[in-house]
Formats: structure tokens, sequence, C-alpha cells
């Protein structure tokens, strides 16, 4: 069968089965580039931990330096004062019952929700919607909040969550194609020294297992977990 040409580029520039240093795997996203858009590059971050565990059931924040080149739909829902507080941070949506019902519906025309207190009530009714989704709003990663307006401001600026899967996998996006090569490097360093300050006590062995980048359309790159810092 005759090789399309990206599959010749890709096996001339990228070797599988290598572990690559962090720069050079970088400067690879670029080379293994063939899409005509900003494709997203992403990051998976394979660990030692049971999820199913309570204190192993990572889910930690943290801002990228340079942001996620993404822009990020954020609904608020809240009542009274907080309303002009959120339009004044810059969110995209803002309302409540108008919203929830909106939700139920299947409306999902956003990236994030961010809730003050007194509307988790009604939130969580709708858990089974929001929850696959990953738009639950949750105090640990900074969604619940009276403080609504870094809330927003947070998100807007690049903050991202970095939140273990059942298999022990946190997937989170780190930049795009269209960075230079020092602006995902501090992205993903941020993000390696969050979870590496996020170990939990009770991981005995091997904690950080496997990190891997990938763009939309590309291959996903091995980083050597000694040559990072």
């Amino acid at each position: 069968m005759k090789k399309s040409k990206q599959r010749k580029v890709t096996e001339e520039h990228f070797d599988n089965t290598k572990e690559y240093s962090l720069e050079d795997a970088v400067k690879l996203l670029g080379e293994l580039k063939f899409a005509n858009f900003d494709e997203t590059v992403d990051m998976a971050i394979n660990l030692g931990v049971d999820p199913r565990h309570a204190e192993e059931n990572i889910r930690v924040t943290t801002s990228l330096p340079n942001g996620t080149g993404k822009e990020v739909k954020v609904l608020v829902l809240t009542r009274g004062p907080k309303e002009k507080e959120a339009q004044d941070a810059g969110a995209d949506y803002i309302g409540n019952d108008d919203f929830l019902e909106k939700i139920k519906g299947g409306w999902a025309e956003i990236d994030k929700i961010i809730a003050t207190p007194d509307l988790m009530a009604d939130l969580g009714k709708l858990g089974k919607i929001l929850g696959p989704k990953g738009l639950m709003p949750n105090p640990k990663s900074g969604t619940v909040t009276m403080d609504v307006n870094k809330a927003v401001k947070d998100i807007k600026a690049g903050k991202v969550e970095l939140r273990v899967d059942k298999n022990g996998i946190i997937h989170t996006i780190c930049g795009k194609t269209s960075f230079n090569k020092n602006q995902l490097l501090e992205n993903v360093r941020a993000i390696y020294e969050t979870v590496i300050k996020a170990r939990p006590a009770s991981v005995k062995g091997t904690y950080f297992k496997k990190l891997t980048l990938s763009t939309t359309m590309g291959p996903g790159i091995k980083v050597d977990l000694t040559k990072i810092r």
C-alpha cells in the first residue's frame, strides 16, 4: 500500500518508540504539524494513583504562564449584585433559573461554569448532565465561589483544571501550535510542577509514570521525564 506524504514525513522525523527531551518534543510538535488550522497542543499524564481512593483522586488547578490560546466561554450562575460583577469580569453568559432550564434542555455552548454557593442546590440536580461533560462547578477548582470576578478572570487568562480520570490519567490543553517554543515549554513545566506538588502521601511507588504531548491531528510524542526541568 502506498504511503501518504504525511506518513512519510512523520516516519522521517519521528520515532514513536523513543522518549524525547521536553525541548525536542516541543520542536517535533511543529515539525509534525500537517493541519491547516491552529491545532491544540494536548498533554496526557499517566500517574501511579488509584482514583477510587479519595486521597488519590487528584483535582487541582494551575494558571498557564502563556494562557491556553483558546477562547473559553464562561457561564456564571448567580443572583443579585454578583451578576454585575460577572458582567464586569467578562463572563459570556450570566443568569440563574433561565440557564438552569436551558441546560436541562441540552444547551451546552460553554466551556466552564462558575456558580455562587446559593445556586449549588439547584445545580446539583443537573449532575447527571454536567458531570460527564466536566462542567459541574467544584470548590476545589475554584468554580464555586463568591469571588466571581477573580474566578472569571483566572479562567479567561488561562487557568486549567487538572483532574485524574478513572484510569489514572490527566488530560489537559497546554497551548496551540502557533505558540513559540518557549511559551509551550513554560506551560508544560507549569503543569508538570503542579502535578508533582499534588502527589498524595499514600502513593508509595512510582507517581509520575509517563508524559505525552500531541497536537489535534498529530501522533503522541513521549517525553523523557529525566529531561523536563
